[in-house]
């Protein structure tokens, strides 16, 4: 329910707003339609993180005043939420943590790093990595990510947390370098000081999803990304 960066950055009140009390909303809706509320929670709650890969029992390491924490805490705060009105109230309530996903019909350049890059990269302008582009990332192709909070939703009963997201682990340089590589354009970078809070690293621990649900990521990045930038092209009236 919470926007990304950088909306969250220019909204930060409505951002933890959205966290508390669309939370509470969503929460007495579900309690009164007798319906299982699966929150779609963020590997954000774990900050930038101590220990790698991260799994659902770390607590993070979360700045709480930094200008990031207005996503990080409305995310956490939302969790203990519906945490709460499960063991108060009797919520069907569960928690999935997304990390990174991608894919079709991302918006371009809506400044997260797969549009902002594919964008670029098709638009031949240089792509943008902020810090020196060592700090790594996840990413999970959307089709993956769908099918494993629908798994989870039919759990009823379960609130976990449980990790959802690739283990395929790069880092922003390489991004860049695949993207390129993928849409055949020869472009240049452009570096960028790093944000305050941005996590050096983020790979999730998926022990638990295997655990409860069998389930895997099918989809690699290579493709993935193919798929992104063929649709990226398609929607933009852009020449293959």
């Amino acid at each position: 329910m919470c926007g990304f960066a950088p909306q969250y950055l220019k909204r930060p009140i409505e951002t933890l707003h959205t966290g508390s009390i669309g939370t509470q909303n969503v929460i007495e809706l579900a309690l009164k339609k007798g319906a299982r509320l699966v929150h779609a929670s963020t590997s954000e709650v774990y900050g930038d993180p101590l220990i790698h890969p991260q799994s659902e029992e770390y607590w993070g390491n979360v700045n709480p005043i930094g200008p990031r924490s207005v996503y990080d805490e409305s995310k956490r705060y939302a969790e203990a939420l519906i945490a709460a009105h499960v063991r108060a109230h009797g919520l069907d309530g569960g928690i999935v943590r997304i990390f990174n996903t991608y894919g079709p019909r991302l918006q371009p350049g809506d400044g997260r790093v797969v549009s902002n890059f594919v964008w670029q990269a098709l638009s031949n302008a240089p792509l943008t990595i902020y810090g020196d582009g060592a700090q790594t990332r996840s990413f999970c192709y959307v089709d993956d990510m769908t099918r494993g909070i629908l798994d989870f939703a039919r759990l009823s009963g379960e609130l976990g947390p449980v990790n959802l997201g690739n283990q395929e682990e790069v880092t922003i340089a390489e991004l860049a370098t695949l993207i390129c590589d993928i849409t055949g354009v020869g472009t240049s970078e452009v570096y960028r000081p790093l944000p305050i809070d941005d996590p050096t690293q983020r790979c999730p621990e998926l022990s638990r999803a295997r655990e409860l649900l069998n389930w895997n990521p099918e989809i690699g990045l290579r493709e993935g990304l193919g798929r992104t930038v063929d649709w990226f092209q398609l929607s933009l009236g852009i020449a293959k």
